[in-house]
C-alpha cells in the first residue's frame, strides 16, 4: 500500500517566514523524483525553486498561484512506495526515499528529473459548458490557505456559508473577497456576516496584486516590494542619517578606464572602479564600514567589506552583495558585478546573495539624474551615491574647460561618526575620481 507523505513549505533561510506561490511545476497525478522542483515561490528576497524530498505520485497540491503561505504550511502530498492509479511508483518498483533537502542545488539525485502524467477523470460540466462548482459538503471547511482564514476572520465572515470556486469546492481568497464585496453592496457591515450568492462564475484568482477599489487602486505590499518598504521604513525610523555631496571631475578616471580596456584582456566596468575606490576609502575611514547594535549600545566595525549595489529589475529594486570586495581587483569586481546583475535580472539570486552587505554603492546615474539623497540600506551605516557623468564647464588648471563631471553623495549614520569623518571619506573618493593615481598609494 502506498504511503502518503506530506511535504511542507521549508524554512528558506535568512529569517523568512512566508513565501508566495508563483508557479506550480507539477500537477496532481504527476510522478516526481527525489529533489525534483515542484513549485516556484517568491520570498521577500528572491525566486526559489523548491524541490520535493520524496519520490512518488503527487496526490494533492495546497495553495493557488499567487497565494502566500507561511513556513510549515503544506505544499504537496506524495504517495510513495507502491503503485498509484494503476502506475508504478518508480522505475524500480522500490519505495522512494526522501532526501530531506529544501533548496535546489543541494539534492542527492543525480539523474535528471522525469515527469509522467496520470490521467484523471474529467470534471463534471455545467450546462453553460464551464466546470460545475461542487455543492458545499458537510465536515471541515474546505480552506487551505491560512491567509484566507485570517481574511474571513478579520471581516467577520463565516466560511461555512461560502461555496468555493476552487478544485473540489476549495474556498479561495477570491471567494472571500467576492463575498465581502457583496456584503458591502448590500449595505451590511463587516460585523454582520452574510452568505455570498452561489459562485457559479466566481472571478478567477490572478497573480497580479492590483485590486480596483473606489477612488483608486490598492496594491498589496508583498514580495520584493514589501521587503523594500519594510527595510526603508525601518531605516528612516531608526537611523539618524545625514547627507553630504561634492562635484568631481571624472575626466581622468574615464581616461584611465579607457586605457585599461585598450590594453587587452577583460573589460573593466566603471562600477568596478568605483567599488575599488570605495574599498580604499573604507580602509582609511573604517567607521563607515559598520553597524549600530542598539541593544548593546555598541558600534560594530567590520573587518571585511561586502559591497552591495542597487540593481533595478522588472520585479523591483534589489541589492546584491559582492563578498570580500576589499580583496578583489578591478577585473574580479567587474566579473562579480556582471554575474550578480544577470542573476538579478533573471530572478535567480539566492537569499544569501542579497544579504550581509556592509556598505552600499548606488549608481543612480544610469537613470539620467545628477544627484540624490539615498536612504541607507539598514542595518548598514553608509551609502555612496553616484550621479551621471556629463560634460560640464569646469575650471581645470586655471582655465575654463569642458570636463566630464559627476556628483557624488554620501548618506551616513550620524551615530557612527561625525561630519568630519564623512567629509574626509567623500573627499578621498572624489580625489581618487579626479586623480586615479591616488589609488596607487593603497596598493
Amino acid at each position: 500500500m502506498a504511503q502518503v507523505l506530506e511535504f511542507k513549505l521549508p524554512d528558506l533561510g535568512e529569517g523568512l517566514t512566508e513565501a508566495e506561490i508563483v508557479r506550480w511545476l507539477v500537477e496532481v497525478g504527476d510522478v516526481v523524483a527525489v529533489d525534483q522542483p515542484v513549485v516556484e515561490v517568491e520570498t521577500a528576497k528572491a525566486l526559489v525553486d523548491v524541490p520535493s524530498p520524496y519520490g512518488g505520485v503527487v496526490t494533492a497540491r495546497f495553495g493557488e498561484e499567487g497565494t502566500e503561505l507561511p513556513v510549515g504550511a503544506p505544499l504537496i502530498t506524495v504517495a510513495v512506495g507502491a503503485p498509484a492509479s494503476g502506475g508504478p511508483a518508480d522505475e524500480t518498483g522500490a519505495p522512494a526515499e526522501g532526501s530531506g533537502n529544501v533548496l535546489v542545488g543541494y539534492g542527492t539525485s543525480e539523474a535528471p528529473a522525469r515527469r509522467r502524467r496520470v490521467r484523471r477523470p474529467a470534471a463534471p460540466m455545467a450546462a453553460n459548458g464551464r466546470p460545475a462548482v461542487p455543492e458545499p459538503v458537510e465536515g471541515p471547511v474546505p480552506v487551505i490557505s491560512p491567509l484566507v482564514r485570517k481574511l474571513a476572520r478579520e471581516n467577520g465572515l463565516d466560511l461555512r456559508e461560502l461555496t468555493g470556486s476552487g478544485p473540489e469546492g476549495l474556498i479561495l481568497r477570491a471567494d472571500v473577497e467576492y463575498a465581502l464585496r457583496a456584503a458591502t453592496a448590500q449595505g451590511r457591515t463587516a460585523s454582520q456576516p452574510t452568505a455570498a450568492p452561489a459562485l457559479t462564475s466566481a472571478p478567477e484568482p490572478t497573480p497580479t496584486p492590483a485590486a480596483p477599489v473606489a477612488g483608486g487602486t490598492r496594491t498589496p505590499l508583498k514580495g520584493i516590494r514589501g521587503a523594500v518598504a519594510d527595510k526603508l521604513s525601518r531605516s528612516r525610523r531608526e537611523i539618524p542619517d545625514a547627507t553630504c555631496w561634492v562635484d568631481a571631475d571624472a575626466t581622468e578616471l574615464m581616461r584611465a578606464r579607457a586605457a585599461m580596456n585598450a590594453a587587452g584582456g577583460s573589460k573593466i566596468s566603471l562600477l568596478a572602479l568605483l567599488a575599488r575606490i570605495c574599498t580604499a576609502a573604507l580602509a582609511r575611514y573604517p567607521e563607515l564600514n559598520s553597524t549600530v547594535d542598539m541593544a548593546a549600545r555598541e558600534v560594530v566595525q567590520f573587518d571585511q567589506v561586502h559591497i552591495g549595489f542597487a540593481a533595478q529589475t522588472e520585479r523591483g529594486l534589489v541589492v546584491p552583495v559582492v563578498r570580500d570586495a576589499h580583496a578583489r581587483d578591478a577585473e574580479s569586481l567587474t566579473a562579480e558585478f556582471a554575474r550578480l546583475t544577470e542573476a538579478a535580472r533573471t530572478g535567480t539570486l539566492t537569499p544569501g546573495e542579497l544579504t550581509g552587505g556592509t556598505f552600499t554603492l548606488n549608481n543612480y546615474g544610469v537613470f539620467g539624474v545628477d544627484g540624490s539623497t539615498p536612504i541607507i540600506n539598514h542595518p548598514e551605516a553608509a551609502m555612496l551615491g553616484v550621479g551621471r557623468i556629463v560634460p560640464k564647464p569646469w575650471v581645470h588648471e586655471g582655465e575654463l574647460a569642458v570636463r566630464q563631471v559627476v556628483q557624488l553623495s554620501l548618506t551616513f549614520d550620524h551615530r557612527v561618526c561625525d561630519g568630519g569623518t564623512a567629509g574626509g571619506f567623500l573627499r578621498y573618493v572624489a580625489d581618487c575620481v579626479e586623480q586615479p593615481a591616488v589609488l596607487l598609494r593603497t596598493l
